[in-house]
């Protein structure tokens, strides 16, 4: 909010935001275990599964969503990254846990260079040519691995210092957030610099798995979760408050945007 003093009456006025969730227009295929990035006007949603795994994708303009190009290999549990016209979708299950990258260019997907650890259930954030993933499950455990993709190939950098899974993102590459996950459910909080993983001292007030993200590293967003959790909350950095809860509450779901504009 805003807190300013008014001469004339000799008073302080303050002007407060209020923050909460308006519904939009609904995604033409219902799914969960999916992918999103972009901005809450110019989104993007790929793959997941609606009973079997789908390739599906689709773009978001703020009032309605309209089909994309097809993911090059149908998934669930897969993470992504960067913009409507320039994502990155990667890791997932298909018949089996991948590696497998791919790059969106606003009307079809192309296939890049694969993860160096294939994983499902992993986040992701940063941009097509700068991003970065990190946790996830290897087929059968949990992982902490962490990697940095460079627009050609991924290169592993610093582990998180707790291995998890179905966990969320926000950030760039150099300045990210990692925040719940499974197992537990965990309400623990990492900061990336870059190179490395600092525990946060603020947790979620929520622990949860399956659960979404957006923002950056000093104003991230979590909402949604296991069991069907409505629950949202803000980072400012140094801790995390509770904000209006979702209209339906729900799990295994995608995010983009900002703290003042998420989708």
């Amino acid at each position: 909010g805003q807190v300013w003093y008014n001469s004339t009456s000799g008073t302080n006025k303050a002007l407060v935001q209020i923050k909460g969730w308006s519904s939009g227009g609904s995604m033409a295929t219902a799914r969960k275990y999916l992918a999103g990035c972009g901005t809450q006007t110019v989104a993007l949603a790929f793959g997941g599964t609606t009973g079997s795994n789908t390739a599906s994708t689709e773009e978001y303009y703020g009032f309605n969503w309209n089909n994309g190009g097809n993911l090059g290999t149908a998934r669930r549990y897969l993470a992504g990254c960067g913009t409507q016209t320039a994502g990155l979708g990667f890791g997932g299950f298909s018949t089996t846990t991948i590696g497998n990258t791919e790059e969106y260019n606003g009307s079809s997907w192309s296939e890049q260079n694969d993860l160096n650890t294939v994983r499902k259930g992993l986040a992701g954030t940063g941009t097509q040519t700068a991003g970065l993933a990190f946790g996830g499950n290897d087929g059968s455990t949990p992982v902490n691995n962490t990697e940095e993709y460079d627009g050609s190939s991924w290169t592993a950098t610093g582990a998180l210092n707790s291995a998890r899974r179905y966990l969320a993102g926000a950030g760039t590459q150099t300045v990210g957030l990692a925040f719940g996950g499974r197992p537990g459910p965990t309400d623990s909080t990492e900061e990336y610099d870059g190179s490395s993983w600092t525990t946060s001292p603020a947790n979620l007030n929520t622990s949860r798995g399956y659960l979404g993200g957006s923002g950056i590293q000093t104003a991230a967003l979590a909402f949604g979760g296991y069991n069907n959790k409505a629950n949202t909350e803000q980072y400012d950095g140094t801790s995390w408050s509770n904000l209006p809860a979702m209209a339906t509450g729900r799990e295994s779901l995608a995010g983009g945007g900002t703290t003042i504009a998420s989708v």
